[in-house]
């Protein structure tokens, strides 16, 4: 029993060095740091409301789809990498049906733009 707790010591150890490690680093900023921040930091910026207000206020529906709308692109765009890595062992079928994945992806885009999913009033 000895010897199997002896050989988790070191990732107790690791454990313990990473976070000393980062208590020290975020003390660090809180030392060093100035912790006066200026009004254009503290003004809207991406989400469209003040930074510190209410936490349970309730946000604008177009912040989850414009959220949803960039992973739902952005995970499709993934498939073409292991797609262009293979396109040598796929053939002409592989390229057809990337094709036809690309063609749906593009009338989908398309049809965001045209209802006006990506226009920010």
């Amino acid at each position: 029993m000895q010897s199997m707790l002896a050989e988790y010591l070191p990732i107790l150890i690791f454990l313990g060095i990473a976070v000393a490690v980062a208590g020290a680093a975020i003390g660090a900023s809180f030392i060093v740091a100035r912790q006066n921040p200026d009004p254009e930091k503290l003004s809207p910026y991406e989400c469209g409301f003040d930074a510190f207000d209410d936490a349970r206020r309730r946000f604008d529906v177009r912040f989850y789809l414009v959220a949803l709308l960039f992973i739902i692109f952005d995970l499709e765009v993934a498939f073409l990498f292991p797609w262009a890595i293979t396109l040598g062992d796929t053939g002409m079928f592989g390229f057809w049906s990337m094709t036809l994945f690309l063609f749906v992806l593009t009338v989908g885009f398309a049809y965001e733009w045209r209802k006006g999913a990506l226009e920010w009033d």
